[in-house]
């Protein structure tokens, strides 16, 4: 990226953070969304995630978009709640497609933010050692790293896409790999979300489900890696 380019992008995103940070502060309906959220996630509840995404009505979809993108730039903050809340409220298949698309928005915007602000901004997001031990993927894995990492539940989704915003990967390969990569994820826990509405002996059943898929998702990797390991 240009230097000349890239202060247009600083001073754009700049403007952006400002505009942001000036509607929570004078803006109520904004200053309340953004508080309640985060009160919601940190609560780690699911039905209170849920309820407040289905107390805005019609918008609640639109809300749920937001909300993955703010957790997206708050790297603590867990998807999953959200994941598990859209299925709950709009079905697997529409609140799985609505996860994976906010996801997909959330993962580009942590992308930018790193390539356009660059390590010292993402190390204040992500903290020292999350980011080191992210880099320690990419040395290991190099072009692959994203399709992998998305594709292991364990990962921390975020902190992946900053530190592939801080490589030379070009922005195309790291949304493909992203959208392929976090779509089995989406799957499994948009499933088990729409399941968690049934009662205790489906929410044992969905767990026990998911941490079986998690395994075969981590064996399947190691074989692919033993593979290509044999090839070079």
């Amino acid at each position: 990226m240009k230097k000349r380019s890239l202060w247009y992008y600083r001073f754009g995103l700049l403007l952006l953070l400002l505009a942001a940070v000036l509607l929570w502060l004078w803006v109520p309906g904004v200053h309340h969304f953004i508080n309640q959220s985060i009160a919601a996630f940190s609560s780690l509840d699911q039905r209170g995630v849920e309820r407040f995404i289905q107390s805005y009505g019609a918008q609640a979809a639109v809300v749920s978009f937001f909300l993955m993108i703010l957790q997206a730039i708050i790297a603590p903050l867990p998807a999953f709640l959200i994941t598990f809340a859209n299925a709950s409220l709009f079905g697997a298949f529409w609140g799985g497609l609505l996860s994976w698309t906010s996801a997909m928005a959330g993962a580009a915007l942590c992308f930018f933010i790193a390539r356009i602000l660059g390590r010292e901004v993402v190390e204040k997001l992500t903290g020292k050692t999350v980011l080191r031990s992210m880099d320690g993927f990419f040395t290991r894995y190099g072009r692959h790293t994203i399709l992998i990492c998305r594709l292991l539940p364990f990962v921390p989704f975020d902190p992946i896409s900053y530190a592939a915003g801080l490589t030379s990967i070009r922005f195309r390969h790291f949304f493909l790999a992203t959208a392929v990569g976090q779509l089995p994820a989406t799957i499994v826990y948009s499933w088990v979300g729409s399941l968690l509405t049934g009662g205790t002996f489906w929410f044992v059943t969905g767990l026990f489900t998911l941490f079986a898929l998690t395994v075969v998702i981590f064996v399947a990797k190691q074989i692919y890696f033993e593979r290509q390991k044999r090839k070079f």
